[in-house]
């Protein structure tokens, strides 16, 4: 499995978005498969920086992926604070659009855009794995 290590920082999160195009690309997605990936991958690496590292900087996330038979799969994992994801509640967004709130949103895009999104916090880091299939 390919993999590639980033500071955890804000600004690194085109480098990741770049590496994980590729992958995307590398798997025979198409255009809007690819630009689903590309904003999954986006919220979680900003989910990672903002609130396993609070921003401190100093931590690093680890991209793999896999091109599997019918897609790919990625997995992001980090060394930060945990969290339950069945403590996020789903946005209520059948609300007009200035009363959604600006933050929350990145678990529900992520489970929207991914066929698959699973969360494993183990001794040896925090992992987050996503799978996007071919249509």
């Amino acid at each position: 499995m390919p993999n590639k290590t980033f500071p955890a920082r804000l600004e690194n999160l085109a480098k990741i978005s770049e590496y994980i195009l590729h992958a995307a690309q590398l798997a025979g997605l198409d255009a809007s498969a690819v630009y689903a990936v590309q904003l999954a991958v986006d919220e979680a690496a900003t989910n990672i920086i903002e609130h396993a590292y609070h921003l401190r900087g100093g931590g690093k996330i680890k991209c793999a992926y896999e091109i599997i038979p019918d897609g790919i799969e990625i997995v992001l994992i980090d060394y930060g604070d945990t969290f339950d994801p069945q403590d996020v509640p789903e946005p209520n967004i059948k609300v007009p659009l200035e009363e959604i709130r600006p933050r929350g949103l990145g678990l529900f895009f992520m489970r929207k855009m991914m066929d698959e999104v699973t969360f494993e916090f183990t001794p040896e880091g925090n992992v987050l794995t996503m799978i996007k299939r071919k249509k």
